[in-house]
């Protein structure tokens, strides 16, 4: 392999961990506020 290769293969399997660094870091987000709105809506009812 040439340089350029593996630095074209690297920079895709770095752009493809950050997408997937994203995705979590955004279903992690929607987990929490999911849980802060069904803790709120539960305190509402007495």
């Amino acid at each position: 392999m040439t340089d350029s290769t593996t630095g074209k293969e690297d920079e895709e399997r770095r752009t493809k961990l950050v997408k997937a660094g994203v995705a979590v870091g955004i279903g992690s987000a929607a987990i929490v506020a999911a849980l802060l709105y069904a803790s709120k809506v539960k305190k509402k009812k007495p």
